[in-house]
């Protein structure tokens, strides 16, 4: 058979899926979350590490660490703990179980939502009516929040229903609804102390405004190498009211210089609902001075320059909107709590991968026993599967985060599929006496035609129900975007090779 070029595009994506969904065998544990009081998180343990061992006891499992762990305190005697993880070695006294948070090594690069992780979603609605630059900042400011309660598995993300409402989307894996209704209900309290004195808190109260977005005022300054790699400063300025200038040269009065003479002997400490999340030097120049404006800085490391520039970036905008409001700047009205259980998601997403496998299979046989082409019901499974690979490509390439409603959309976009693959081979036994291309091309513009439709159809879908319906719509737009620029096509062309 003569591979065309449409066959050959078929190809290039599989492949290209292949290398994004990136299948992967390793063991041990990955690192989902770290407790801040944690010694194991004073040593540098951070999300996305993965253990390899704990004392020397092999771990492949999240049944083998449950096991080591509990096996080491029994008694609350105070044990000697090693981690060993696959970039770095943690050793701590402890007498308890680490508040570590960890989960089996994914297989692939295909993220799951919480659908299938099991955890709790909220969808929370401000209790006044605000703008989507407000909401931006409400889910950074949340964000930055959570990270202050060492909850790194988390997804924040702002929706809009066809009414125009705006809610905040929060998903937390292997969390309880209790837990996550506990977090929201905290609006949260900011405050910049020097010493144990409060300088000046978050809101408009007390600042007036944050430079964001003005390279004169917020920029990285410079970049250098360091012996970890590199490091990048930033500095941008921010606005207090003339009573916390005040407070704040009443209080800098005071201090002394330390022995570089050129910052004060305190700090000035940064606390997100009575926790330290940043300390930042003070200039000499700014003891006792009643100004407006004051200068913050900070920096980035990473092993390479690139990497340190984007830290410090990522580091300056937390900065920034913990400054601009701190916490919460609105109450939050929770609409809807749900819990999810890991089991109940894993054992609905085999059954449903079981039917629509079972549903492509007859649906073959269906094809053969109409069509007494063999060959025809076996392309007809290879584009059905090449679909699904293709999906999964994409979504493992976007970084999408593949729910239930993602499923059932495809499985809508093999359903789509396998009723346009009929057309073709119905257009493909029709009309004998004009050519097999012709033929093709009329069964591709009916094909295109419904594509279109469908397409306008589905972008409403994906604003409806507050965005819970996203997920569908994403997975069923590329499965036939997919279908239409590739699988189709290679499907006519095998077509035209059979019937030649």
């Amino acid at each position: 058979m003569k591979i065309s070029f449409r066959i050959w595009v078929l190809i290039i994506a599989l492949l290209l899926s292949l290398i994004a969904i990136r299948p992967s065998f390793e063991s041990g544990v990955i690192v989902t979350s770290v407790d801040l009081d944690s010694p194991f998180y004073q040593q540098g343990l951070k999300s996305g590490e993965i253990i390899k061992s704990i004392n020397g006891q092999e771990i492949t499992s999240k049944e083998d660490y449950s096991n080591v762990l509990g096996g080491l305190f029994n008694n609350g005697e105070e044990k000697r703990v090693d981690l060993l993880t696959k970039t770095n070695e943690y050793t701590a006294l402890i007498n308890d179980t680490p508040q570590i948070t960890v989960d089996n090594v994914p297989s692939s690069r295909i993220k799951t939502g919480l659908d299938l992780r099991g955890g709790a979603r909220a969808l929370v609605q401000p209790d006044i009516e605000i703008t989507d630059a407000q909401l931006s900042d409400l889910v950074e400011v949340s964000r930055n929040r959570f990270n202050v309660y060492g909850l790194s598995d988390i997804n924040l993300r702002g929706v809009t229903d066809l009414s125009g409402n705006k809610f905040m989307m929060i998903e937390i894996a292997g969390a309880t609804p209790a837990d996550l209704e506990e977090l929201i209900s905290k609006q949260g309290k900011f405050e910049a102390k020097i010493g144990n004195e409060t300088a000046f808190v978050g809101g408009d109260e007390d600042i007036r405004d944050v430079c964001r977005n003005d390279a004169k005022c917020a920029a990285v300054t410079s970049c250098f190498p360091t012996q970890e790699g590199f490091g990048c400063n930033f500095a941008f300025t921010i606005y207090l009211s003339s009573e916390a200038a005040e407070r704040h040269a009443a209080m800098t009065k005071v201090l002394s210089l330390d022995p570089t003479g050129q910052y004060l002997s305190e700090k000035l400490y940064l606390y997100v609902d009575e926790k330290e999340v940043d300390s930042l030097l003070i200039s000499a120049s700014l003891r006792g001075q009643v100004t407006t404006e004051i200068s913050i800085q900070g920096s980035g490391s990473g092993v390479t320059r690139e990497e340190a520039l984007t830290n410090a970036k990522a580091d300056m905008k937390k900065l920034q909107t913990i400054l601009l409001t701190g916490s919460l700047p609105y109450k939050l009205n929770i609409v809807r709590l749900d819990t999810i259980s890991p089991h109940l998601g894993e054992e609905f997403t085999n059954s449903i991968l079981l039917a629509g496998v079972a549903s492509i299979f007859l649906v073959s046989v269906v094809i053969f026993i109409r069509y007494r082409k063999f060959k025809a019901s076996l392309v007809l499974l290879l584009i059905s599967f090449s679909e699904i690979l293709i999906i999964l490509g994409v979504a493992s390439f976007i970084g999408w985060n593949l729910d239930l409603p993602s499923i059932a959309g495809i499985l809508a976009t093999i359903g789509t599929g396998v009723d346009q693959q009929i057309v073709i081979l119905d257009e493909a036994e029709k009309n004998k006496h004009t050519s097999i291309k012709q033929r093709m091309k009329q069964a591709l513009f009916v094909i295109m035609s419904a594509y279109m439709t469908s397409v306008v159809s589905l972008i409403p879908l994906y604003k409806a129900g507050a965005g819970l319906f996203k997920g569908f719509a994403l997975t069923t737009i590329i499965g036939i975007t997919a279908g239409v620029l590739i699988t189709r096509p290679a499907f006519a062309d095998f077509v035209k090779n059979m019937e030649k």
